[in-house]
């Protein structure tokens, strides 16, 4: 797949990526190897193939769901500059 000047320099853009003139064509004829890459991994028949979702069948070890930390939520927002609700209030930010 070839890109064009101006599909070099449109993705260029809309990566916020600065190329310098000259070497615009050296970089379309990169991104035209990676395309070119994903061109043949598509055409790889996969249709026999099932999904997986890890390649390692292992599963995960998980801890068990229990409370580690007593409540502190009182102390915190006494401490608090302003507090209304159970709400910590903070300076407005965006105007």
């Amino acid at each position: 797949m070839s890109l064009a000047h101006s599909e070099v320099e449109k993705i260029a853009q809309l990566a916020a990526i600065a190329i310098q003139p000259n070497d615009v064509d050296a970089v379309g004829q990169k991104l035209s190897n990676i395309l070119d890459l994903f061109a043949q991994l598509a055409a790889a028949d996969t249709d026999s193939i099932d999904p997986m979702a890890h390649p390692l069948d292992q599963v995960q070890r998980l801890r068990d769901d229990v409370v580690t930390e007593t409540d502190q939520r009182e102390k915190f927002q006494a401490i608090a500059p302003a507090v209304e609700d159970g709400l910590y209030l903070v300076p407005k930010v965006i105007e």
